[in-house]
């Protein structure tokens, strides 16, 4: 048996999906629970368990000792967990644990069977029509508009009374389930753009990945390549969902979400390895 069939005795890509599903089932489970009655009794509001919420009020609390209305005390200890899980493993929260990471790859995969893929041949070139993957003329730039959203919201915390991003947020939309006008709006923008472009928040906007994404550079658990035993194919471009270009050359790269979709992809024996490096 050569080695593009042989088969994996284990499947990171069902590994993930199932712990995708289960984040996204739970962060609906905290939706219901906070849209019932007694809402103080059960822990606050569900923005305390939001890992940004840390973030957005953060400064707040360093230069008054309040935390912004909507957030507590909790939202440290959610955000001290997910840097804990970066510093560990680079933006290993992002491909895995995130629920809005997992809503776009459940969108990328519904929206590929749909517009003209039954099925996804690994590592080959999709030919549904969706998603898009833009030029990079236009894509490069919008790489850098998360970071330009992390510094307008942290400037904005410092005079908002609720988190600034709060009445635009993609989770609130998604699992907040108390919907108002702008939630909507973000709600249709946020279905349309990842329909259009594979994982379009994590790319363009997301405040929190903008936050992640230096530990990729210093995270001890990461992607090695061996240059002896990558033959390049391009394989791993290919199911690269953050369109990340010559993936083997680039496995610290501040885009990549460790979501191992190129160790899962390649067919080359240890071409590509997960390993602890020594610091």
């Amino acid at each position: 048996m050569n080695a593009a069939t042989r088969e994996k005795p284990f499947s990171l890509a069902k590994s993930r999906r199932t712990i995708q599903w289960l984040v996204v089932i739970g962060t609906i489970v905290l939706g219901l629970r906070h849209i019932m009655p007694g809402e103080a009794s059960r822990g606050g509001s569900f923005d305390s368990f939001c890992a940004f919420g840390g973030i957005e009020t953060l400064l707040p609390y360093l230069f008054s000792g309040h935390t912004l209305k909507s957030t507590n005390l909790l939202n440290f200890s959610v955000l001290l967990g997910t840097l804990g899980v970066s510093l560990v493993a680079g933006r290993a929260f992002c491909g895995w644990l995130c629920p809005l990471g997992a809503m776009q790859d459940f969108i990328t995969d519904w929206t590929r069977n749909i517009s003209g893929e039954a099925r996804h041949i690994r590592g080959k070139e999709s030919k549904s029509l969706l998603p898009l993957r833009l030029p990079a003329s236009i894509d490069r730039p919008l790489r850098y508009a998360k970071y330009l959203v992390l510094a307008l919201v942290l400037f904005a915390s410092l005079y908002a009374a609720f988190p600034p991003l709060r009445e635009f947020c993609p989770v609130r939309a998604f699992f907040g389930l108390k919907m108002t006008t702008l939630l909507w709006l973000t709600l249709v923008v946020f279905l349309a753009g990842s329909t259009l472009v594979e994982r379009f928040w994590c790319k363009y906007f997301c405040p929190l990945g903008a936050t992640l994404a230096i530990f990729n550079k210093i995270s001890p658990v990461r992607l090695v390549a061996d240059s002896h035993r990558c033959n390049n194919c391009g394989r791993c471009d290919i199911e690269c969902s953050m369109g990340i270009e010559d993936v083997p050359g680039k496995l610290s790269d501040p885009e990549c979400i460790r979501c191992l979709e190129c160790l899962e992809t390649c067919t080359r024996d240890n071409a590509l390895a997960l390993r602890v490096l020594k610091t």
